[in-house]
């Protein structure tokens, strides 16, 4: 077995929500540690690890990111190496992320590049937008790169195929939450009371006309409920109730559109219903996933040129990633990866195929010594 594999297959057994990812941290740097280590300084934060490889001209410094965290979902893939972690699962692919990441790294480490390397394994890219959490902290200061890149697995392309396309690939997401405050009361006498739930209900039904009615149908915007909590028993009217959803678009404006029209109906809400109601909006790091023109035109040329590569156009895509704040601050390209599996992303059965990994391994070396001959924006932070 390609010993890659069984590294996904050991981290595929520990996956931890972000900012918890204590175990996979211990574990890629007992792997990391294990590398000859002439060319390379590594260093942490929180459970971020920051892995330097120093090139032997070292002009410039290329990045690579890989996400570490998973997700709170139950498992129900019935594979032997199964998460060993109740209710928690890598179901986004992270695993194998990880496993290419190393791979990757053990190549460099061994044989460097021209160019430096920093290769950066991200806590939280599910929930706390880790990408920006670490950049912000200033830990890639001295090692800023000067382009960035990362992957994602992708189960509707077969094992072989890679996809991506310059300008925006990924939507930005804004995570929402609102607290209604009313009156609660006997389920008789709905008159002394202040339903919240009816409050809530009309709120949800009024934010779809925000996408239905106020953007622009070649544009595009997706608004999602997905939490509602409220009431006790069926017979109290509920003077409170809480809901959280996501505002996915693909420009800044079009956020600052959607942000408006929900502020608008929020206040018209409180009026007809006599309530309060707090509203949060908040983008953390979850920018669109903008793929600069000058290297994404790079990396699809060398791409279609490899012969073992099925290169595809894919389309944009409302999927938020948080690695969009790195290309926000860095030019770079992220790019999908098939794993020709039958469940999607997220889905508690998914399990792609493992063939991708040293697929992914060999093309994510290749793409990274490419950028030995090819000039970089020098980046000015």
């Amino acid at each position: 077995m390609n010993p890659f594999i069984q590294i996904r297959r050991e981290l595929h057994q520990i996956p931890e929500i972000g900012l918890q990812e204590f175990k996979t941290q211990a574990y890629l740097l007992e792997k990391i540690n294990r590398l000859p280590q002439e060319h390379l300084t590594i260093k942490t934060w929180e459970t971020a690890i920051l892995v330097f490889v120093k090139g032997t001209v070292g002009e410039q410094t290329i990045g690579w990111r890989t996400d570490i965290d998973g997700l709170p979902i139950t498992e129900q893939t019935g594979l032997p190496f199964a998460s060993i972690h109740e209710g928690k699962m890598h179901a986004c692919g992270h695993d194998l992320h990880m496993a290419i990441a190393l791979g990757a790294l053990s190549r460099f480490a061994e044989q460097p590049a021209e160019n430096n390397i920093l290769f950066f394994f991200q806590p939280a890219e599910e929930n706390e937008a880790g990408g920006k959490l670490v950049y912000d902290a200033g830990m890639m200061d001295e090692w800023m790169p000067d382009a960035f890149y990362a992957l994602h697995i992708q189960p509707s392309l077969p094992v072989g195929t890679i996809g991506t396309k310059i300008g925006t690939l990924f939507a930005g997401t804004n995570t929402v939450k609102i607290k209604f405050h009313g009156k609660s009361g006997h389920a008789a006498y709905p008159h002394e009371s202040n339903d919240m739930i009816v409050a809530a209900a009309q709120l949800i039904m009024q934010a779809q006309t925000i996408v239905s009615r106020s953007v622009n149908p070649v544009e595009g915007a997706v608004i999602t409920f997905g939490k509602l909590i409220a009431g006790t028993a069926d017979n109290i009217i509920t003077g409170s109730a809480e809901l959280s959803g996501t505002i996915r678009t693909l420009t800044p404006e079009m956020n600052d559109l959607v942000e408006q029209r929900m502020r608008e109906i929020v206040a018209g809400i409180e009026v007809s219903y006599q309530c309060k109601i707090d509203l949060s909006m908040e983008k953390k790091g979850y920018y669109p996933v903008v793929n600069s023109q000058e290297q994404t035109s790079a990396f699809i040329t060398f791409m279609e040129a490899q012969p073992e590569v099925n290169y595809v156009d894919f389309p944009t895509a409302m999927t938020g990633e948080d690695f969009g704040y790195l290309l926000d601050k860095i030019p770079g390209t992220m790019f999908w990866l098939g794993v020709g599996c039958d469940y999607a992303l997220h889905h508690e059965k998914i399990s792609p195929d493992e063939a991708a990994i040293p697929f992914g391994i060999d093309q994510v070396e290749k793409w990274l010594r490419q950028q030995d001959v090819m000039p970089l924006r020098i980046f000015n932070p």
